[in-house]
């Protein structure tokens, strides 16, 4: 009796129920919601010939890499979280999935400094915008934006891990913490070139509305208002930006491997 009880015991200690996260069950939801409003957006840029201008590309490009992470955080997030974490622990896994959420991010991040830059060619260069040259850039920027996103995301795979040093983990575990201060600093260089080339937007923007105004003789009102309208928008992009990123980056920097 006591070798049965004894038995039962270390069963029950081995054999736990499994506690269902309730951030699992909004991830996958969220997930599934972005991922297919991002999958609407590559679908009718890839169809539609009317959306194959540089602008449109690079707007595709933000939409594979954020439909990337939103597929990643539906679906690996909660059938291979629950599958390979309590049931099959893989490493492997752990590795190959941050790895895609590293080049989703940077490829997120930096196809939306790729339209900035666009956005301010467009304006400064607006003569030469539409020719061969300019589809040739765009072509160029895809493929750097997505080379060095890739090459980010290999470093966990290729050894750049806190697997066998658990004191070296930051709060995204496998990340080292070195790995992730990379990323953080970089998403606050492209941050800060984003906000000039906003600025330098708005002063072409300002300078174009009030040359408009002189020729056609418009109040000043006019175009204050029109001014005002650019500007506010400019600041929205930037803003929202801002929001969903920057409480992220910092908490990379301050956080600890044994946060939650």
């Amino acid at each position: 009796n006591s070798s049965s009880s004894s038995s039962s015991l270390d069963l029950e200690s081995v054999v736990q129920p499994l506690a269902l996260n309730p951030w699992d069950i909004v991830l996958c939801i969220s997930g599934t919601v972005i991922s297919c409003e991002n999958a609407i957006v590559v679908v009718v840029i890839f169809y539609a010939p009317a959306f194959r201008a540089p602008m449109f590309l690079l707007i595709g490009s933000l939409a594979t890499a954020d439909l990337l992470a939103a597929d990643l955080l539906a679906g690996l997030g909660l059938i291979l979280h629950f599958a390979f974490v309590y049931f099959i622990p893989s490493e492997a896994i752990s590795l190959l999935t941050v790895g895609l959420l590293v080049t989703s991010f940077t490829a997120s991040v930096s196809s939306l400094l790729t339209i900035t830059i666009d956005r301010y060619l467009s304006l400064y260069n607006a003569l030469t915008y539409y020719s061969e040259r300019t589809v040739t850039r765009t072509y160029i920027m895809l493929i750097l934006t997505w080379g060095a996103s890739i090459c980010y995301g290999l470093l966990p795979i290729m050894g750049w891990n806190c697997l066998k040093e658990p004191s070296t983990c930051s709060i995204v575990k496998p990340l080292t913490k070195n790995h992730l201060i990379i990323l953080s600093i970089s998403f606050f260089m492209v941050f800060a070139v984003m906000l000039q080339l906003y600025v330098q937007i708005c002063k072409i923007v300002c300078h174009h509305a009030h040359q408009i105004a002189v020729q056609r003789h418009f109040l000043a009102s006019s175009h204050y208002v029109t001014t005002r309208k650019g500007i506010a928008t400019l600041a929205i992009i930037l803003g929202a930006f801002a929001s969903c990123w920057l409480p992220f980056s910092i908490y990379c920097l301050l956080g600890d491997y044994s946060y939650p």
